[in-house]
């Protein structure tokens, strides 16, 4: 949920993007899909507001609102209100209205904006809730929550219990109104490392709930406007502090550049501050008189905002694949969403039996975010679509024993196969991958797994042009000399490379003659696995290839 730093509407549209494609449905569906959301979003809002509790993520509320608004403007049916923005009713007017900030979406955009404006400088930008304070006579006297910028509730009772905020100031702070984010104070919060926390649900839900004076004591404020205060920035930072607002000038920092926001953006992401942040906001020192400032009218200061950490994307597609061993791999296609520097198109949801507990269809909402290595996950469905039509997984039965030969309902592992036995640690087969060894399969129609060790050179090139078909058909040559470990590998033997060390057996005899106590007598060997080997030694197939292999002269197959 979001405290508004701006005209709601014009703020939301920083998240349309990936949805800038209008959905093919009929009127129905679209007026049911809609219907629906909005429920969801007044919901939420319900939650927030009277309760002062956040049902949801903040970014995947943003993001579903802003989502919300796109599916109106495509179907024709304009928000009468912004179903975001707090209630009206209860609350009082400020004396100086929030203009909100503008959203920079990269570098290039901040450098435009800069150019015409002089006096720059940058801040962070805290994440918590906007609040109004007014001091008059050196007291404060009242503070507003931001509301819809013009008007918001009285939170007087609540900041003063905030033992953080000046209650008394003097000289020309003593007559003045402030704009700040109230913040929940955090201990080397580092950005990078633990993201939004929630953090401004959490601040609102603290604000908003009854007899929570222990909890006020956790807050402080960051002032990051002083309406009609000193003309010179830096007079107004060394006023701020004085009077106890420490924040402000400790980190504000003038720049010159989109060069030097950036380096201050990347130090702060990257260093442990005081409170969350969710990007950078630039601001020119000289700002118009307050009697001219509305929302959405703030051309003097911009954000430029933190990569998210998650993002709510589209389900396009399910998809199915077959690996070598024989399990299926569910894979869900998305609307192109940018997470850091990546721009994610597919996740990978696991096995059938994790898709159905996922229950994804397309259409859904997803949330997703990078693991380890970059590797796209999910982290939740946040909203799924009314028809729900779901793909069928492929029919028949796979394992590690099967597909070792084509056949159509064997296609998807045994172009696996093909793949896994190319690999570098295997036979080694550089210059092929999946989509090559698709087109040879459908060039000469593979019989078995190895029926590539038979093509010609002219084959080869054929398929591939002069150059790579010759290279091709020399790795193939090479690949008759290795090791016979290597093509037992290559055959999926279900036994480790370490194994089949520690064995020194160095022919199809040989493995043939060991026993089952005997293979379970070897390293990382149980009985399972011990068992499993044999019936692989038996299977049919394996059988046929292994003589196969033999007939073609590979060591260790030859009687």
């Amino acid at each position: 949920m979001r405290l508004w730093k701006g005209i709601g509407v014009i703020l939301l549209m920083g998240y349309l993007p990936a949805w800038a494609v209008c959905p093919v449905w009929s009127p129905a569906r679209a007026n049911e899909e809609i219907s629906r959301l909005q429920q969801q979003i007044t919901q939420w809002n319900d939650s927030y507001w009277k309760q002062g509790e956040s049902a949801v993520d903040d970014g995947v509320y943003d993001q579903l609102n802003a989502q919300l608004i796109q599916w109106q403007r495509c179907f024709g049916d304009e928000a009468k209100t912004d179903l975001s923005a707090p209630p009206i009713s209860g609350t009082v007017s400020h004396p100086v209205p929030h203009t909100g900030v503008r959203k920079l979406a990269d570098k290039q955009a901040l450098q435009q904006w800069m150019r015409v404006r002089s006096d720059l400088w940058v801040q962070p930008k805290v994440d918590g809730v906007a609040v109004t304070l007014v001091y008059r006579n050196g007291n404060l006297i009242q503070a507003i929550s931001r509301g819809n910028g013009l008007k918001g509730e009285d939170w007087t009772q609540k900041v003063l219990q905030i033992p953080s905020v000046p209650h008394i100031t003097e000289g020309q702070l003593a007559n003045s109104t402030l704009q700040g984010e109230i913040f929940l104070q955090q201990e080397g919060h580092i950005q990078q490392q633990r993201g939004g926390m929630n953090a401004r649900s959490k601040v609102a839900g603290m604000m908003m709930r009854q007899n929570t004076p222990e909890l006020l004591r956790s807050l402080n404020i960051f002032i990051w406007a002083w309406p009609d205060g000193p003309a010179v920035m830096s007079e107004r930072l060394e006023q701020l502090t004085a009077a106890g607002f420490s924040f402000a000038q400790r980190y504000t920092q003038a720049v010159k550049n989109a060069d030097d926001v950036e380096q201050a953006r990347a130090r702060w992401w990257t260093s442990a501050l005081p409170f969350v942040t969710d990007g950078v906001v630039v601001r020119s020192g000289k700002e118009p008189q307050a009697r001219y400032w509305l929302p959405g009218q703030g051309d003097w200061l911009a954000a430029w905002k933190y990569p998210p950490v998650a993002q709510v994307s589209e389900v396009t597609d399910i998809q199915f694949s077959v690996g070598k061993s024989g399990k299926i791999a569910v894979v869900a296609m998305l609307k192109p969403v940018m997470l850091d520097d990546k721009r994610v198109q597919r996740v990978n949801i696991g096995s059938v039996r994790r898709w159905n507990e996922w229950d994804i269809a397309p259409g859904d909402q997803i949330l997703i975010s990078l693991a380890g290595q970059g590797i796209p996950r999910i982290d939740e469905v946040v909203w799924r679509s009314t028809q729900r039509i779901k793909p069928t997984p492929p029919e028949g039965h796979f394992n590690s024993l099967t597909c070792f030969y084509a056949t159509p309902e064997c296609y998807e592992q045994f172009v696996a196969r093909l793949v896994w036995l190319g690999a570098k640690e295997v036979l080694g087969l550089e210059g092929i991958g999946e989509a090559g060894w698709r087109e040879l399969h459908q060039a000469y129609r593979f019989e078995h797994i190895f029926s590539w060790l038979g093509l010609t050179q002219e084959q080869l090139q054929s398929t591939f042009g002069v150059s790579k078909g010759e290279k091709l058909w020399h790795q193939f040559n090479l690949s008759r000399d290795l090791p016979f470990t290597r093509w037992l590998i290559a055959m999926g033997i279900p036994i480790t490379q370490a194994t089949l060390n520690a064995s020194r057996d160095g022919s199809w005899l040989q493995l043939h003659e060991r026993s089952e106590q005997s293979w379970r007598q070897l390293p990382f060997m149980g009985e399972r696995r011990a068992r499993q080997v044999m019936q692989w030694l038996e299977e049919r197939e394996v059988t046929v290839l292994s003589n196969w292999l033999a007939a073609q002269r590979i060591t260790g197959f030859m009687p």
